[in-house]
């Protein structure tokens, strides 16, 4: 009986500690693993913070079906740069349609962004790889969310594709199993 205790408590431990590691990633696995993206307003005045809102739930309604298709980073990355000048259209549509005259520019590139978390996954301070729609000049606020996986898209269609794993509670699932 004290075996079996310790044993669970070993168990318990060894779990909490595969979950407070899985849900804090290092910022250099955090990098190579995350896509993100950037909708930058134009300015910080009223008006252009409110259409960057109406153009992220444009790009983000385009984006859901194409993230949701893709099984790794790499995949995401080439279907967002194939699908670079659909997104500004669909960017400047938006634009048009509340009357601004700038238009939007999207493209995928290495960025610098400061720790924030998603879901309950920390994603630490680093640069990463980033979609960035600038609407504009881009000098205004942005918004901000996690391309791949689609973790800005959570309760959507999307949010049921991204599972996280233990190795660790695998193993033990499996050993009890028999």
């Amino acid at each position: 009986m004290k075996k079996t205790c310790i044993v669970f408590a070993l168990i318990a431990i060894l779990i909490l500690t595969a979950a407070v590691t899985a849900a804090k990633l290092p910022a250099a696995e955090a990098e190579t693993q995350y896509l993100r993206m950037h909708v930058r307003a134009n300015s910080d005045a009223a008006e252009d913070q409110a259409v960057k809102y109406a153009v992220k739930d444009a790009v983000t309604d385009y984006l859901i079906p194409l993230a949701a298709q893709c099984r790794s980073k790499e995949e995401a990355m080439a279907a967002l740069e194939g699908a670079l000048a659909a997104i500004e259209s669909v960017a400047d549509r938006v634009l048009a349609e509340e009357g601004f005259s700038y238009t939007a520019h999207a493209q995928l590139r290495r960025e610098e962004f400061p720790t924030r978390v998603y879901e309950g996954v920390t994603l630490e301070a680093g640069v990463y790889d980033a979609l960035i729609v600038e609407l504009g000049e881009g000098a205004g606020a942005n918004w901000w969310c996690v391309v791949y996986p689609p973790l800005c898209f959570s309760g959507e269609a999307t949010g049921g594709n991204v599972r996280y794993r233990s190795r660790l509670l695998e193993i033990i699932q499996n050993f009890f199993a028999d």
